[in-house]
């Protein structure tokens, strides 16, 4: 009975820890700096009123690859209305990975190298790829994101939020 009941008190607790971590919310993004490959820096502060997909990838994952051509799309349609993406390396990411990625995808938004693992701590000790955020104009994030999406549905959440 002991077995059982610690079995049910930690599937409730994973599950309360799933729908914290993918369901919408309106919790405030963490204020977490960013410096880029090539030395920019700037923080989610500094993009208050845009709407700020902060996702976490790396060169080994595979789903990570496949979305860049749907990251660069979206990005080349949208930032000229306010959107913005940053691409999160995880901390095991080797950085010339990274940066040869970077450079032959010629990736238009900025690239980040979490070398400490500060930044996938501060959204919460994100630890699968691709992980994404998406931040309202405000600083909320509105959407997370675990793997594989629906693009339709990404879209609408998008245009919305740079609606409002």
């Amino acid at each position: 009975m002991k077995k059982l009941l610690i079995g049910l008190v930690a599937v409730l607790a994973l599950a309360g820890i799933g729908i914290w971590q993918f369901g919408g919310t309106s919790q405030a993004a963490p204020n977490v700096a960013f410096t880029t490959i090539s030395g920019q820096k700037t923080s989610l502060e500094d993009l208050r009123g845009k709407v700020v997909l902060v996702k976490f990838w790396a060169t080994s994952c595979v789903t990570c690859i496949a979305q860049m051509p749907d990251m660069i799309a979206n990005y080349d349609a949208l930032s000229s209305k306010g959107y913005e993406t940053i691409a999160v390396a995880m901390q095991y990411d080797p950085p010339n990975y990274v940066l040869n990625y970077a450079e032959t995808r010629k990736l238009p938004f900025p690239v980040v190298i979490d070398a400490q693992g500060e930044l996938a701590k501060a959204f919460g000790d994100v630890k699968l790829t691709p992980t994404a955020f998406l931040i309202d104009k405000q600083g909320h994030i509105i959407k997370r994101y675990l793997g594989n999406y629906d693009k339709t549905a990404f879209l609408t959440t998008v245009n919305k939020a740079l609606a409002s």
